[in-house]
């Protein structure tokens, strides 16, 4: 298995949290779901270690389940977020109520991939990568981190997806 560098700090594939998953429930998850994982893990090497991602990338195909995953959209998420990180940080940093330097790493990085899929997976509705996106930061995150995910990503969506969003309000109003 191929190593990151020595000031890489690891996270676990499934985190401390793993003992209280159901038993198949990780079996029932999309590939594009495990996509988002394995990108997750990568960009917080990215964020902590400082490491590049194409470093990361190496060690990440290498993880136990990563055959299991979208590859081709967990590249478009490493590389774009990576290489998008300022112009994605621009996007989430007027949302915030304090500095990006105070959101945990898991925070960051589930808002970037949210932040990225809703700009250029246009093939990805809003409402689907919102909900994955909050599930990465329950599952990986602190305590009530999804919360700020979701009230985060909640503003950008009108910006980055207006007529899908009003659509998805219409809808809603429809059905009332």
């Amino acid at each position: 298995m191929s190593e990151l560098p020595e000031n890489s700090p690891a996270i676990a594939t499934k985190g401390a949290k793993a003992s209280s998953r159901k038993p198949g429930k990780s079996a029932s998850k999309s590939a594009r779901s495990r996509a988002r994982e394995f990108a997750l893990q990568a960009l917080y090497q990215v964020l902590v270690g400082k490491n590049e991602a194409a470093d990361i990338d190496v060690f990440t195909r290498d993880l136990s389940g990563f055959h299991k995953a979208d590859s081709a959209h967990y590249d478009a998420l490493l590389y774009g977020c990576s290489e998008q990180a300022a112009d994605l940080d621009k996007l989430i940093l007027p949302l915030l109520d304090r500095s990006m330097a105070e959101i945990s790493p898991i925070e960051h990085a589930a808002m970037w991939i949210g932040t990225y899929e809703m700009k250029h997976c246009l093939d990805v509705p809003w409402r689907v990568s919102l909900n994955e996106c909050i599930e990465l930061a329950k599952e990986f995150g602190g305590t009530d981190g999804h919360k700020y995910v979701n009230a985060v990503l909640e503003g950008l969506a009108p910006h980055l997806r207006p007529h899908e969003v009003q659509a998805d309000r219409q809808a809603g109003r429809a059905r009332e």
